[in-house]
């Protein structure tokens, strides 16, 4: 199968989950909503185009190569909005703060974040894809709008370097046939200036999770099934207009190591 590989890395990043009264959690590896959200955004899909991000939610598959969860942060969130009065729509937070001010009232919330996560994401297209792989790469290296890990306070710290992988026997192969790029420049070369590759963030241990869509053996046929946790994960856009998502399936394999 053909597949599109690229990195998410950042300072940080919040991947939402069920969201519970003044608490907004974060797991602790990107959820489809996140990532089809930053393909859409690459790809100029605005988020009230209810048909244009029906079509990504279903003509792609997803799996996720996680290096690293991220150090948990956690975020006293206050904000000043005005409550509703009939059907009346506030257009901008100028609107709020000038015509709402008699009505302002403060929110109360907490927000979590993962500080210094690394993940490598995979993507395999579908019959009824609406972009082909190659066309999300070039909007991923030129996006069209603003690309951000689950919110907007939370830009990319390092290039998406997205890659185009075909003919993958299994997601395992392509993970390990991804050409890891530096994070961060750490030595220029004097000859020609160029960057020398520094991979050691990829030597602090072995340990690997790893999350897909689709049947246990796209992953690798040898491993054992016995190993493999088939989870749901309620992250499966059905409205951004109205924030809503479905549950969904997804496997997960452990790969431990020194």
């Amino acid at each position: 199968m053909d597949l599109l590989l690229f990195r998410l890395y950042g300072n940080l990043a919040s991947w939402g989950e069920i969201a519970v009264g003044e608490s907004r959690h974060s797991a602790n590896y990107p959820s489809k909503s996140a990532i089809l959200g930053l393909l859409a955004a690459a790809l100029g899909i605005p988020r009230d185009d209810e048909a244009g991000q029906l079509s990504l939610q279903g003509g792609y598959q997803i799996a996720v190569e996680v290096f690293s969860g991220g150090q948990l942060l956690r975020d006293y969130h206050t904000t000043q909005v005005p409550d509703s009065v009939g059907k009346f729509t506030y257009r901008t937070r100028r609107d709020e703060l000038v015509l709402g001010k008699e009505r302002l009232g403060t929110i109360l919330s907490s927000r979590e974040y993962r500080s210094d996560a690394l993940a490598v994401v995979a993507v395999h297209a579908l019959a009824s894809a609406p972009f082909s792989l190659q066309q999300i790469q070039e909007k991923l290296i030129k996006p069209v709008f603003h690309l951000y890990l689950g919110r907007k306070s939370c830009p990319l710290a390092a290039p998406l370097s997205p890659q185009l992988l075909v003919n993958q026997s299994h997601y395992l192969a392509a993970f390990k046939a991804y050409q890891h790029k530096p994070l961060l420049p750490t030595h220029q070369a004097v000859s020609d200036g160029v960057f020398e590759r520094d991979s050691s963030w990829l030597k602090l241990n072995n340990q690997r999770h790893y999350y897909w869509e689709g049947s246990m053996q796209d992953f690798d046929d040898t491993v054992p099934v016995s190993r493999i946790q088939t989870r749901v994960r309620h992250d499966q856009p059905l409205s951004r207009k109205r924030w809503q998502f479905a549950p969904r399936q997804e496997h997960y394999y452990y790969q431990g190591g020194e």
